[in-house]
């Protein structure tokens, strides 16, 4: 394991920060200065991951946001100032590796980096190497991306990562032996969980990797917000969903609190809810899709979960996180 002495596990429990459901990411950035900082935030042209890039800009800091259409994402981000658009395909290694080289060419640090981008609960999709698509746009094309931009978070010497999970982890967690549906049926639904989980467990794993190098990392539930992730929901679904919905403010709080918050320096690891370190709930707490939990369950920030996890995505990428 690429680990120390000095490594210290911050504990899965809240601070308490202060903060709570109703923070919006403006509040949770305490007006702090970002000038000078480079931001990644996948997916940051639509919904919470919009209202993040606007949250990061306005602070002052450059925010890059690759988009699968760029000129399709350049309407929705129009009037905001410090805002790079690039182009980049989570489902395709070549897509992922040219937008990071890119970056890697201009010779930037990068100071955050949030993979915000998903998908959730679609029909059975696969990529092109057969990986099932939520697995694969979820979790392993932030895994490279994060792989790649190394190098450039490194160079920062304090650089955040936040994975933008769920409770929708309560759906299950990874199967490691078959992660893309290739023997089991497919449900949807955990699918995404799996994904989610294994958002949550990658943010575990590379904060024991990155602490050495300034590299911490958080995952994070941004809350229930109606965006166009619940496209593929049915209308009978959504009723189900229940209420406890944020607006998109409220939504993009904990992942700008995670990137930005010296609440949290020295701090790694955990999984984020209501802008604060959540707390570990039971792994038999309910899973219907109108819970809604007040924690994480713990099989998404187990540590031996997590190292499993990184081999396998090593495994399933073709690459080696050279930390």
């Amino acid at each position: 394991m690429h680990t120390d002495n000095l490594y210290k596990i911050t504990p899965q429990a809240p601070i308490p920060s202060g903060f709570g459901s109703q923070t919006t990411a403006q509040e949770a950035l305490g007006g702090r200065d970002l000038s000078g900082k480079i931001a990644i935030v996948t997916g940051g042209y639509s919904g919470i991951g919009l209202e993040t890039t606007r949250a990061l800009a306005e602070a002052g800091a450059t925010v890059i946001v690759p988009a699968r259409t760029p000129e399709k994402a350049r309407a929705s981000m129009a009037g905001i100032q410090r805002v790079e658009l690039e182009e980049l395909n989570l489902m395709d290694p070549a897509s992922i590796d040219k937008f990071a080289q890119r970056f890697l060419s201009s010779g930037r640090q990068l100071d955050i980096l949030i993979n915000n981008a998903g998908i959730m609960a679609n029909p059975l999709i696969r990529d092109e190497r057969g990986y099932e698509s939520q697995f694969a746009t979820n979790h392993l094309g932030h895994f490279q991306l994060a792989a790649r931009l190394w190098p450039a978070l490194k160079q920062a010497g304090s650089a955040r990562v936040v994975a933008v999970s769920s409770t929708g982890v309560r759906f299950g967690g990874v199967d490691f032996d078959d992660p893309s549906f290739e023997r089991r049926e497919y449900d949807k639904w955990k699918a995404y969980g799996q994904s989610k989980s294994a958002n949550a467990l990658f943010a575990v794993a590379l904060d024991r990797r990155g602490h050495a190098h300034g590299v911490r990392a958080f995952a994070v539930h941004p809350g229930r917000i109606m965006t166009d992730l619940v496209r593929y929901m049915s209308d009978e679904e959504k009723r189900a969903a229940g209420g406890g919905l944020k607006t998109v403010e409220q939504g993009a709080a904990t992942s700008v609190w995670c990137a930005t918050s010296t609440q949290l320096d020295g701090k790694g690891g955990v999984y984020c809810i209501d802008v604060d370190i959540a707390e570990v709930i039971p792994a038999d707490a309910p899973q219907g899709l109108g819970q809604v939990l007040s924690g994480v369950i713990s099989w998404a920030v187990d540590p031996d979960l997590a190292e499993r996890l990184w081999l396998l995505s090593e495994e399933m990428t073709g690459l080696e996180f050279t930390i």
